[in-house]
This record gives structure tokens, sequence and C-alpha cells, in this order.
């Protein structure tokens, strides 16, 4: 569907964005309560193992292909997903759901920034620069309000919530300068899973003789909730969205997504939330808002 055939937003839309919105909020939150049976980089693995059939099986009753033939951008895709969440999920360990939402959702920032000098048609316009500075100034805002009481975060969690917002930003990159990105949605989900479960739970001994915490029952309902119901429909269904409704409606409940999540990370597990991080939310938000307006 070309974008000039994109539908504007309808009742049912409203709804399975919404709730997809509200999906992607809790993720940092299953995150960082899953990482308490599992180690961080071994439940980022298992989880894409559990991934992989689930995706798998979806394309084979559709028809669809994984295009072995387009290997190379396969493994380009694979490699960023895998960095995204070996920082994500140590940066959850780190710390808080409400810090790492600040940072890890600063993602469009670093996606226009790159987007600037590699494709001449999107180069910072006045308005979207000043959304990059507005999105940048909420990052360091954050940063410097990590030494405030009770702010539940370390230098090196922050950085990682960072790098991980980086490397969705690469992946996103690659996706549209390599042929895989011309594929379908499942198709490169199918193989960014693919990779880091392999990539993942190799890596997964390197950083800890312990990669099984306190796992129990919750811990594993958790880690299916992460693996179909985040991973394989989530992500499929985003996709599915961004090819059915005009890209600037989409990109208005990806706003919510930073403020869900903090906002859970205080409701659940009572995570401090000082003066700083609203107003790092506000930046960061009134930021993407700015960063996707042509």
């Amino acid at each position: 569907m070309s974008p000039a055939e994109r539908r504007p937003l309808d009742v049912p839309g409203f709804w399975i964005m919404l709730g997809l919105a509200t999906l992607f909020a809790a993720n940092n939150l299953m995150i960082k309560i899953g990482n308490d049976g599992l180690h961080p980089v071994f439940f980022a693995g298992v989880r894409s193992i559990l991934a992989v059939p689930v995706i798998g099986a979806w394309m084979a009753w559709r028809g669809y292909s994984p295009r072995w033939d387009l290997w190379r951008g396969g493994l380009m895709l694979g490699l960023l997903f895998s960095c995204e969440f070996f920082f994500l999920f140590l940066a959850l360990d780190n710390t808080s759901v409400v810090r790492a939402s600040s940072l890890f959702y600063a993602m469009p920032i670093w996606l226009a920034l790159a987007a600037h000098f590699l494709f001449p048609g999107e180069r910072l316009t006045p308005k979207r620069a000043l959304g990059f500075a507005l999105g940048f100034s909420g990052v360091v805002l954050t940063f410097a309000g990590r030494g405030s009481v009770n702010a539940g975060g370390s230098v090196w969690g922050d950085l990682a919530a960072v790098l991980g917002g980086m490397s969705w930003a690469g992946l996103v990159i690659v996706s549209r300068l390599n042929p895989i990105g011309q594929a379908r949605a499942e198709t490169q989900i199918f193989w960014q899973v693919l990779i880091s479960a392999l990539l993942l739970t190799a890596a997964a001994p390197l950083f800890s003789d312990e990669l099984v915490r306190d796992f129990d029952g919750f811990q594993a309902g958790l880690l299916i909730v992460q693996a179909v119901g985040v991973v394989s429909v989530g992500f499929i269904t985003w996709f599915w969205l961004i090819g059915i409704y005009k890209s600037s409606t989409v990109a208005s409940f990806s706003f919510l997504t930073p403020v869900l999540s903090a906002g859970l990370g205080w409701l659940v597990l009572g995570e401090s939330v000082g003066i700083v991080t609203p107003v790092a939310l506000a930046l960061l938000v009134g930021g993407l808002f700015l960063i996707n307006r042509r």
C-alpha cells in the first residue's frame, strides 16, 4: 500500500495502536522483573530462541519466504538487533525503568541525526533541528539527574540504554540502505531473532557463570509473554500498522511509549520520579514530535 493509499485512523486502529503502545511500554518493566530470574544476556537470547519457531510457523502458514538470498543484510540486521537488546537488557539490570525509558526511546533523535547525513531528502530543517535539540536535552538532563536522591540509576546502566537506542537506530538505517529492507516485515524480524538467538545465547556465558538466578513459574510466564506477545505478535502487528495507516499517525502513538513505560516503573515498582524525570520526558516527547514533522 503506497503512502497516498494509507488510511486515516479509525476506531479499531486506535485501540490496536493504544494496546501496542501499552505492551511496548510494559516491555521494559517485564525485562526488569525478568532479569531477576535469568542473567540479562541469557534472558534476551532465550527470548529470541522461543520467538524463532513462532515467527517461522506464522511465515510458513502465510507462505512467506525467509529470503535466504538476502543473508548479508539479514546478518547485519541480526547483529544490530542483538546489540540493541544486549544493551537494553543490561541497562535494565543496572538502572531504573523510569530512566531507561527516557534514554532508550530517544532512538529517533539519533536516527534523525544519521539521516541528515545519509539521506538527502531528510536533512534537519529548522523545525526538526529544534526537535533534535529538545530530545538531546532530555537525554542530557536524564544523565544529569542520576546523582539525585533515589534516582535508581548507574552511569553504566544509563549509558547502556543510550547505546541500545543507537543500535536500534542503526538497525533502521541498515533496513533502509540494504535490499532486505524491501522484504516483508516478517522476514526482517525472522532474521533479527534468528541471529540474536545464536549470538546472545553464545555470548551469555562470557558475562556470568550464573545464567539462571531465581527462575520460577512467574518468570517463565514473563519469558513467554516476551517471546510471543512482544517480539512475535507485537513487532509484526506494529509493522502491519505502518503499512495500513499514515506514518504520522503511527508515530504519534509511539510518543506514548516512554511516558507509559516510566509511569509503569513508578506505579508497579515504586521507582522514584523526581522533578527531573517529567521535564526530561517532556523534552524527549516534544523533540520526537518535531522530528517527525515534515
